[in-house]
């Protein structure tokens, strides 16, 4: 498992490379009006292209969801938008805007502040898993390694796979992996 967590963070690492803004210094740059030049407040990456003939990936799946609205502004606001389009395959636990709602009122308000934003991308990490992982393979494992380096319990309820105590409402195959739709957010145990 430890061998698939390296693999697992290479590539995420890779992918992060990969999509970075490729800028060559070796092309001459004119400035006629001796201003500075402005900072592009686009995006860019894999995350931001469209193509309508592919199959969705994670990210785009949820994007097009009516229901996870709470979630694509916490992956925007964490800005691990990448992640979740790069690397792959990927199981993603999606909790929908009505397990948000369940949190403490402020919750939400609070990890989307700029300040909280690796706190965010942790417990958005702690929603992914390397692999494609349907629910009959989810019911064999007694545990997941996520992707901030946690493990998350995986019981059986009912012949059903409960992931850290959120059930599976519908899942959806992705470009990139699988998405399951959960009606709770996982938080991450403290150490």
């Amino acid at each position: 498992m430890k061998t698939i967590k390296k693999l697992f963070f290479v590539f995420a690492l890779l992918a992060f490379v990969c999509s970075c803004k490729n800028n060559n210094s070796n092309t001459p740059t004119t400035n006629t009006d001796n201003s500075t030049e402005k900072q592009s407040d686009d995006k860019t990456g894999q995350a931001f292209i469209t193509d309508d003939e592919a199959t969705p990936n994670c990210l785009q799946i949820a994007i097009n969801s009516p229901d996870h609205k709470t979630l694509v502004a916490a992956v925007q606001a964490a800005q691990v938008e990448n992640a979740l389009v790069n690397v792959g395959p990927l199981t993603v636990f999606a909790p929908n805007d009505a397990a948000f709602a369940a949190l403490p009122e402020g919750t939400v308000e609070n990890l989307v502040k700029p300040e909280n934003k690796e706190t965010l991308a942790n417990i958005l990490k702690y929603h992914v898993t390397p692999g494609n992982l349907s629910t009959t393979i989810l019911t064999k494992l007694p545990k997941l390694g996520q992707a901030n380096n946690q493990y998350i319990k995986v019981e059986v309820v009912d012949g059903k796979a409960v992931i850290g105590g959120a059930n599976i409402i519908a899942s959806v195959k992705a470009g990139n992996g699988i998405v399951h739709v959960i009606d709770k957010v996982l938080l991450p145990p403290t150490e």
